[in-house]
């Protein structure tokens, strides 16, 4: 099995940690977006820059228009921090890893604030935005097989300590998700590879690539998705990475901005406030293109059908180029129980025992025939019974 080694992103300037971090330049692409602050009351003020005001766009169209104020980010529920700069942040496994790395420095992890995390992650956050000075704990990352960083994470999930610690964290420390996993180059290209976590099933990794090919099947737009082999487990999933795109002479990918309904709401994905309608609003709100609607309407439709309830408000994704903005790519898609069986995101006011009219009930909501809407549901329902049936658990709709 190949080694893996860190993916090609490069910093662009740090220095030694200090972990007091007061003030933070936002970049995007090389361009000077703002600068953030911490205020003395504790949220976070953010300005932007004169030159993007001049030639930039909005990074966060309900909450910071591009306009020469300061903003003043609400202290929750995102610990004052504005949620286009909180989706930067690592949360799950990554902040696990972070915080393991900080206390590893004798630092004690309560104290450390945003832009500390935020100076951290510099240059090698999901999406566009990079923030300078970038501070590094600088780990040096041994080449291992993907079994070794399996068994590796599994470890650390088990007794919260690694004797690989700094590979852990050099390949997957800016990460989000629950999962253990790792960002990597493959065939020159950036690549996310997951590892199961201690509640998964054993045969998680083949579970979300049949899931994958499946959406795909059902007009879901996905990235590519490939099943890694193991000499230990039934495999690896691996997800191409949408946030990166060829095109750079140098051949470093591009960054794409993007945000999360969560990070456009203002909302944290831990509390399960958000309804399918809301995202179609938002949907409508930013692309206003009705085809976008009915990707997510899509998108809900196969969330109810192959149970994906961990359906929160950071797993849809908005992508933005130029300040035109679309619906990123599926990602996430998985089967689970949810908390008490209740989907993250409602469905026309529901989390459980979804029937056929609350969807329809939102297609109508968002602008979608009855007629287009049973079209969509049907072809979604057939496929998935045609791939799936006997790979998880379906849900029928009556």
């Amino acid at each position: 099995m190949p080694s893996v080694t860190p993916a090609s992103d490069k910093p662009r300037h740090s220095v030694a940690p200090t972990f007091d971090v007061q003030t933070l330049g936002v970049f995007l692409a090389g361009s000077p977006v703002g600068t953030l602050a911490q205020t003395p009351d504790g949220p976070v003020a953010f300005e932007y820059h004169d030159e993007w005001l001049a030639h930039g766009f909005s990074i966060s169209p309900l909450s910071l228009p591009l306009e020469k104020r300061l903003f003043v980010a609400a202290p929750r529920p995102l610990e004052g921090l504005f949620g286009v700069f909180d989706d930067s942040l690592p949360d799950g496994w990554g902040r696990l890893l972070v915080d393991r790395m900080f206390r590893e420095h004798g630092v004690d992890t309560f104290v450390v604030t945003p832009l500390t995390r935020l100076a951290i992650v510099g240059s090698s956050g999901m999406g566009a935005l990079e923030y300078e000075p970038e501070l590094t704990l600088m780990p040096q990352a041994a080449e291992r097989t993907l079994d070794e960083l399996a068994d590796e994470c599994a470890e650390m999930l088990r007794t919260d300590f690694s004797d690989d610690l700094d590979t852990l964290y050099a390949l997957g420390g800016s990460s989000g998700g629950a999962r253990p996993k790792i960002f990597t180059d493959i065939d020159e290209e950036p690549w996310i590879v997951k590892f199961p976590s201690s509640h998964d099933p054993a045969d998680i990794a083949t579970q979300e690539f049949a899931i994958a090919q499946a959406a795909s099947a059902c007009g879901i737009a996905m990235p590519e998705v490939r099943l890694l082999p193991s000499s230990k487990r039934d495999g690896f999933f691996a997800i191409k990475r949408f946030d990166r795109s060829k095109g750079r002479a140098d051949g470093v990918p591009s960054r794409v901005h993007m945000a999360s309904a969560g990070a456009l709401l203002e909302t944290s994905h831990r509390i399960p406030n958000l309804d399918y309608g809301i995202l179609m609003k938002l949907t409508m709100r930013l692309t206003t293109d009705l085809e976008e609607i009915a990707r997510l309407y899509r998108l809900m439709t196969f969330n109810v059908i192959i149970g994906n309830r961990d359906d929160h408000a950071k797993n849809f994704t908005y992508l933005c180029d130029g300040g035109a903005w679309r619906l990123s790519p599926g990602y996430d898609l998985t089967h689970n129980s949810g908390i008490n069986g209740e989907h993250s995101t409602t469905v026309n006011g529901k989390g459980r025992d979804i029937d056929l009219e609350d969807l329809l009930a939102v297609a109508a909501g968002a602008g979608i025939s009855r007629t287009a809407a049973l079209a969509i549901t049907r072809e979604i329902s057939d496929a998935a019974n045609d791939l799936l049936a006997g790979v998880i658990p379906l849900e029928r709709l009556a």
